[in-house]
């Protein structure tokens, strides 16, 4: 027998109640007008007049989505008729069980069209969860549509109250989702909630035991949706990043261990990292936190995208003399790069201020801890402020078999950071759908022939240039002309339309094999062969195909030298082709001077983001920390191995 809609619905209240809701009465704009006004007047403990609680409502019936999930969240004013001020709040983000939680259904709206909504959950008479139900075997993408025809045609109707909405809640019993209210809503910006090891909570009464229980349903709302300002919108987190971020509060709250997350390239970290920096922002007993980076291009991103989360959260360090100063005023939240902390502990100019700081307690986040941590720099972080703590976050964690040995020894990142505190894999974000899977082709390799199905030919191994063969100009000309035949396809860029879809990258094995690529699709751009927009950064740095990250620091100290022959010749070549990408996009960068040449890195990074290149030619830049949802395409010729 299938459970048809009244009786889940039914059945969810029942639940609902046994953990802690209340049902009310309300069918109508009037009686969730009514109470409202009298949950206010519980929780402040006084009698509101016909004009104080149309004072109420005026504060109420303001601005966007956006606008009114900041109204909730703050603190309110209105004069009493009396003349005396009353200050109060809609929500307590404090104390949840401060707040009221009701729960009603069937509530009627009339806008353009007569709505009935399923069920709602009323914090403190405010519907800040709408619940939209259908009968087992029905799509959720039919209640999801559902939503999206109430918010159309209701939700601002009346006092517009609906309009408080912060999560919503799809479910066919068996499938339950959760999003975010948004002005734009999109289906695949619907998540399952799930528990501490990733397992996916599905069923409608292990969703609502779980999330739906006061005191989570609280943590959601006043914690873990996130205002965002660049885009004025409302994002809530996944279920990994709320687990991981309370286990570095926990961790801050209840001792003084470090600890690293393991969370997949793609998953998110960012938002994670910000939530937590922001979360600990407010602990008293934290003195500052500082987000740390590898690189002047991510710490120029991060600081970006923290802003993005919260206008003016952070104040960027253009130096090691600003990160001094914002070490001794009254910024928070830190974002620096790895080279300026470790230069503002290790120069005497800078010992007076940083001495002090010495027994203050400072929470360090490390992104990418596998390449911000291993070396000197830790031992000197850990050695000045005696009462740290350092989380990491990593995409890619070093363990002992892939460990690679330094002056310190093999250092693995739980010897440097601690315990695992919550771990989430690609494997995992590929079932979740919140990463694309990976389709791998194969294309020009050397295969060895057989003389039989079973006997393969000897080969004298010694006899074979491996390098001459890989680098082989025949072998070159054919994967270019590979990648020109079927560029557009991969990037599904088929068609007339001026406006691509997706970019790609490619990345090879050394520098001089970079501009034998170059100059291929260069030529072959010039014989009418294609129409691609190929661009290429590169460090000029001797012996590059040796290096085994290959980053540009771009710190304090960055210049640009002339030092041997093959380092000239490297520049000479890139300097051509940054003239190619000037003359391309109508700019002048050079490598003349290093404030150019990053100027000419962040243009790259803004250009592949906007899918303006087509192909970026790279040997080892732009493949960690370099964050381009529109880049779906990755050609490798170079043999793939640990990151160490």
């Amino acid at each position: 027998m299938v459970q048809g809609e009244l009786a889940l619905e039914n059945q969810l209240i029942k639940q609902l109640t046994s953990i802690g809701y209340s049902t009310v009465d309300v069918q109508s704009e009037e009686s969730l007008l009514a109470n409202l006004r009298a949950q206010i007047e519980k929780r402040e403990n006084i009698s509101l007049s016909e004009l104080e609680f149309k004072k109420v409502l005026n504060i109420l019936n303001k601005g966007t989505i956006f606008e009114r999930a900041k109204t909730l969240r703050g603190e309110q004013r209105i004069e009493r008729d009396n003349g005396e001020n009353l200050y109060f709040y809609f929500l307590d983000k404090d104390n949840w069980n401060s707040n009221t939680f009701q729960v009603t259904n069937q509530v009627t709206i009339e806008g353009v069209y007569k709505n009935r909504y399923d069920v709602t959950l009323l914090v403190n008479g405010l519907p800040l969860v709408q619940i939209e139900l259908k009968r087992r075997g029905v799509e959720m993408a039919e209640a999801f549509h559902q939503i999206v025809r109430y918010k159309k045609s209701s939700f601002a109707s009346g006092s517009a109250l609906f309009q408080y909405v912060q999560l919503f809640v799809i479910s066919n019993g068996v499938n339950t989702k959760y999003f975010a209210n948004n002005k734009s809503l999109n289906v695949k910006q619907t998540f399952y909630w799930g528990d501490v090891n990733n397992k996916k909570i599905s069923n409608l009464s292990d969703f609502s035991d779980s999330f739906l229980v006061p005191h989570h349903l609280h943590k959601m709302l006043s914690k873990y949706i996130v205002l965002a300002e660049t885009e004025k919108s409302l994002m809530v987190l996944r279920p990994y990043q709320y687990y991981a971020t309370e286990k570095i509060i926990s961790t801050v709250e209840n001792s003084a261990n470090n600890g690293y997350v393991w969370h997949t390239t793609g998953s998110g970290k960012t938002l994670t990292s910000f939530k937590a920096s922001q979360i600990l922002m407010d602990n008293p007993e934290v003195y500052k936190v500082v987000f740390v980076v590898d690189r002047r291009d991510l710490d120029f991103q991060t600081t970006k995208e923290f802003n993005n989360f919260s206008d003016g959260s952070v104040d960027g360090t253009d130096n090691t003399k600003a990160l001094v100063k914002q070490f001794g005023d009254d910024t928070k939240l830190i974002v620096t790069t790895i080279q300026k902390l470790n230069n503002a502990i290790g120069s005497s100019r800078y010992k007076d201020t940083m001495t002090h700081l010495q027994d203050k307690r400072i929470v360090f986040i490390f992104d990418e801890c596998h390449r911000t941590q291993f070396g000197e720099t830790h031992k000197r972080i850990k050695k000045h402020f005696l009462k740290s703590q350092m989380f990491g976050f990593t995409g890619t964690p070093i363990f002992p078999d892939n460990a690679v040995k330094n002056q310190l020894g093999k250092r693995t990142t739980k010897e440097l950071f601690g315990e695992c505190l919550h771990k989430y894999v690609i494997t995992d974000a590929i079932k979740d759908e919140n990463v694309l899977r990976f389709s791998v082709e194969y294309v020009g390799r050397y295969k060895q022939k057989k003389t039989s199905s079973l006997n393969f030919v000897d080969i004298d191994v010694e006899a074979i240039n491996t390098k001459e063969v890989i680098e082989s100009d025949d072998r070159l000309e054919k994967i270019t002309d590979y990648i020109i035949q079927n560029h557009n396809r991969k990037t599904h860029n088929e068609g007339n339309s001026s406006v691509k879809n997706f970019t790609g990258m490619f990345c090879v094995s050394s520098v001089s094999v970079l501009k034998k690529y170059y100059e291929l699709f260069q030529s072959k751009k010039i014989e009418g062969k294609h129409n691609l927009k190929i661009a290429t950064i590169f460090s000029y740095a001797a012996n590059e195909e040796l290096e085994d990250d290959g980053y540009i620091t771009f710190d304090d100290n960055f210049e640009v030298s002339q030092e041997s022959e093959e380092v000239n010749s490297s520049r000479d070549s890139l300097e051509e082709y940054i003239g190619d990408y000037n003359s391309m996009f109508g700019c002048d960068y050079t490598t003349k001077d290093s404030q150019s040449y990053y100027n000419y890195y962040n243009d790259i990074a803004r250009r592949v983001k906007n899918r303006e290149i087509d192909i970026l030619l790279v040997v080892n830049m732009f493949l960690t920390g370099f964050d381009s949802k529109p880049l779906n395409t990755l050609y490798v010729d170079k043999n793939l191995r640990h990151h160490g």
